[in-house]
């Protein structure tokens, strides 16, 4: 079946009776290949053993200085709790409980404090600048880290906005900013300068009008400055954020706002594989059980791959990150179903997995299958997995895992082509098929 796979490359599966443990199959199981976003399975398994399910990330608005009569005589500090969820919302919440606490004045300095992990530029650097799904990570994040930028032709050019826009606020941003130049390529440039996030975007590219959510790569000066805008609607006027935590001191705890459960964070983050949630939660986790904040989000992974073997046995993953995005990270089929083979049993990982359709060797849907699959994808140019659970139709679950890489193909691709290189949707496609001819053929054999 190897030799019909219908794709270039490495390919590696495995399979285990999830009952007994056994082994049922594994055809270059012990392959160290990319796991992609199926990385982000065994990050839950991570943050929820070192968490535990109902931990909430808190962000608080702290006073350092004496409160009287509604002035703070001294600074006010937004402190990020490393909360991946936090928006617009719970920020323009957090500008209204500050008034409800009797703030109506700040004397002092404003600071937006994200030290609670460490600041990384990009998930992974290899990404072209543009692309959203590789925001800056710090210990404070808006929106995913992501800014709003809306475009629509007008006489003599174009009409620019970049906010920070959720359903009920749309507060425009100083800290990014947009030029449309005359240009064929590239369609997008970025440079970080005068303290901003500075963007330059091709006119012949854009057409009439649009919108698309870009990268933030300043998430403390994002926070601050949006914060400063609700605060404002609030009447309270703050001076331009800086990034920091503020002068040694005793802190006055004046508005809180707290994230939803680890559980309901995890299951949005398998569903739709948002990397900053993974890279947040999973560090977040580091710095538990370490008792402090890594040094890098690399240096994270790499503790997590530690912990993975330890807890597991899985000797051959090494991660360089919590979302699978970077390439250079490495996991086997047989370590990953070890793993889930281990999380079934006590019953953490399943429930959290998103449902994926049964189809046939010709990729069709089978309607009233009685086959069910909970699985987590992972999908990168010239890279694909898949991991997580199959129950056939006579009950029998199994745990697998399947992973299938390019690596020379993709590592050939210019990093201006990278959001959508030549072949990679059609390597992609095959691979997922040749994947769900491995599901069938798995359910027929362990089934009835």
């Amino acid at each position: 079946m190897l030799d019909q796979t219908g794709f270039s490359g490495d390919v590696g599966w495995a399979v285990s009776d999830v009952k007994t443990g056994l082994p049922l199959e594994a055809v270059g199981g012990d392959r160290r290949l990319p796991p992609a976003s199926v990385a982000k399975a065994l990050t839950t398994l991570y943050a929820l053993e070192t968490l535990g399910p109902d931990h909430r990330f808190t962000t608080r608005i702290l006073g350092a200085g004496t409160l009287s009569n509604g002035r703070l005589d001294g600074d006010l500090i937004l402190s990020g709790g490393g909360d991946p969820f936090l928006d617009t919302d719970a920020l323009a919440d957090l500008a209204s409980k500050l008034k409800a606490a009797g703030v109506h004045e700040v004397r002092g300095d404003f600071y937006v404090d994200d030290s609670c992990l460490p600041y990384t530029h990009s998930i992974d650097e290899e990404q072209p600048e543009q692309v959203g799904y590789s925001p800056a990570v710090s210990g404070i994040a808006l929106n995913f880290n992501r800014v709003h930028f809306e475009w629509k032709q007008a006489s003599g050019g174009y009409q620019v906005a970049m906010d920070a826009r959720t359903e009920k606020y749309r507060p425009e941003v100083a800290m990014a900013e947009m030029k449309v130049v005359s240009r064929a390529a590239p369609v997008y440039t970025f440079q970080d300068g005068n303290g901003r996030d500075q963007w330059t975007v091709s006119a012949q590219a854009l057409g009439t009008g649009g919108s698309r959510w870009l990268p933030v790569r300043r998430p403390a000066d994002y926070a601050g400055d949006v914060f400063r805008t609700l605060a404002r609607a609030n009447g309270i006027v703050l001076k331009p954020a800086r990034n920091g935590t503020g002068p040694a001191g005793q802190r006055l705890v004046l508005a809180s706002h707290s994230s939803p459960t680890l559980t309901v964070i995890l299951k949005d983050m398998l569903k739709y594989s948002n990397n900053l949630t993974a890279e947040m939660v999973g560090m977040s986790a580091t710095a538990a059980r370490e008792g402090t904040p890594p040094r890098s989000l690399k240096d994270s992974g790499l503790s997590m791959s530690q912990w993975a073997t330890q807890r597991f046995g899985m000797k051959s993953t090494r991660m360089v990150d919590h979302s699978g995005l970077g390439a250079d990270s490495r996991m086997t089929a047989e370590d990953l179903v070890a793993a889930l083979v281990d999380a079934r049993r006590s019953g953490v990982l399943r429930p959290l997995l998103k449902a994926v359709p049964v189809l046939d060797s010709k990729g069709r849907l089978v309607k009233n299958s009685k086959v069910r699959i909970d699985a987590k994808t992972g999908t990168l140019n010239f890279v694909s997995g898949l991991g997580g659970f199959i129950t056939t139709d006579d009950g029998t679950e199994l745990a697998f895992a399947i992973f299938a890489a390019d690596p020379e193909t993709r590592s050939h691709i210019p990093r201006e082509q990278r959001e959508r290189p030549p072949g990679a949707r059609h390597w992609n496609g095959q691979a997922k098929v040749f994947q769900q001819k491995l599901i069938a053929r798995w359910s027929s054999i362990y089934g009835t």
